[in-house]
């Protein structure tokens, strides 16, 4: 197979306002419901000014990352247009220009932190730190192997912080475990989508992508699931509101199996929120997952977890 950038034809563009809507990737907005996993586990879904305070936060989120997204649309424009999919995004394909982009990066900042500003300070200070993680990794880490996945994941672990700053509740160190083998687990899988859809364009699309190889992505996917099945079985049994949590394994099971799944056999890995809000059987399994937590916690009644 020749190395020569291979021609994947025109784009098709979208009207500029659907264009510029997608440039905020919306379906990512996702990756930010690890602000609500405080809320959920310390039984504060019952109580309506937290879960105000919570979704305030989560909608802050949602801009603050979308001027992320749009940066590093900016800068991997050249790139993205070898990608089969990733060509199609409103930046690289030249339905937004540049200088929109940059007008829709400076509202959504200014927007995101406004909003974080009315949560709390220190919810603004935990989403600062997540905006200043996320251009080190696009403009630092982004091409060094492993950092950018422990990057990735440090994003979602600001996020799971950030809801309990919002409500101010315990930090407690199971939702950092749980979180970041969870996180670490996407990443790699995400990596290892990279690699299947991408085969010998894939060093063209992200340098590191060469660095990386699908034997070394299968163990870390094999560490990473361990961790995150064994973190999440220990907190339902040592620190959850209630044992009977543990009743919920084998949802999570499912959709990890799941997920490697389709990794495994397509390389639909590489678009994480994609894959999430696409695939049935995983919509099924996650919300038949937060109808059971929630059944659970109420018939246990309200306790610290």
């Amino acid at each position: 197979m020749t190395d020569a950038p291979q021609d994947l034809g025109p784009v098709k563009h979208d009207p500029l306002p659907l264009a510029a809507l997608k440039a905020l990737r919306p379906r990512q907005w996702t990756k930010n419901a690890f602000v609500y996993a405080a809320l959920f586990f310390s039984f504060n879904f019952t109580v309506p000014e937290q879960v105000m305070r919570a979704s305030l936060g989560f909608l802050a989120f949602c801009l603050i990352s979308s001027t992320g997204y749009v940066f590093n649309d900016l800068r991997d424009a050249e790139a993205d247009r070898l990608h089969p999919q990733k060509r199609k995004r409103p930046i690289a394909s030249g339905a937004v220009t540049p200088g929109l982009a940059w007008g829709i990066m400076v509202a959504c900042f200014i927007g995101g932190f406004g909003l974080a500003l009315a949560v709390s300070p220190s919810f603004a200070a935990v989403a600062l730190l997540y905006f200043v993680t996320t251009f080190s990794y696009t403009l630092i880490f982004k091409n060094f192997v492993i950092l950018d996945i422990m990057l990735l994941a440090a994003g979602f672990l600001w996020r799971a912080v950030a809801g309990a700053v919002a409500i101010d509740v315990f930090i407690s160190p199971w939702l950092l475990l749980c979180t970041g083998f969870l996180a670490l687990f996407i990443g790699f899988n995400k990596r290892r989508g990279e690699l299947m859809l991408l085969e010998e364009g894939a060093a063209k699309h992200r340098k590191n992508l060469s660095e990386y190889s699908p034997a070394l992505l299968d163990e870390f996917q094999a560490i990473t699931t361990s961790g995150t099945v064994i973190s999440y079985a220990l907190y339902t049994v040592l620190a959850s509101p209630t044992p009977y949590l543990l009743a919920t394994l084998p949802y999570v099971l499912y959709v990890i199996f799941r997920y490697i799944y389709l990794v495994q056999s397509g390389g639909d890995g590489g678009d994480p929120s994609g894959t999430l809000t696409r695939d049935k059987p995983i919509l099924i399994t996650g919300l038949l997952y937060v109808l059971t937590t929630i059944l659970i916690l109420v018939l246990a009644g309200p306790r610290a977890a």
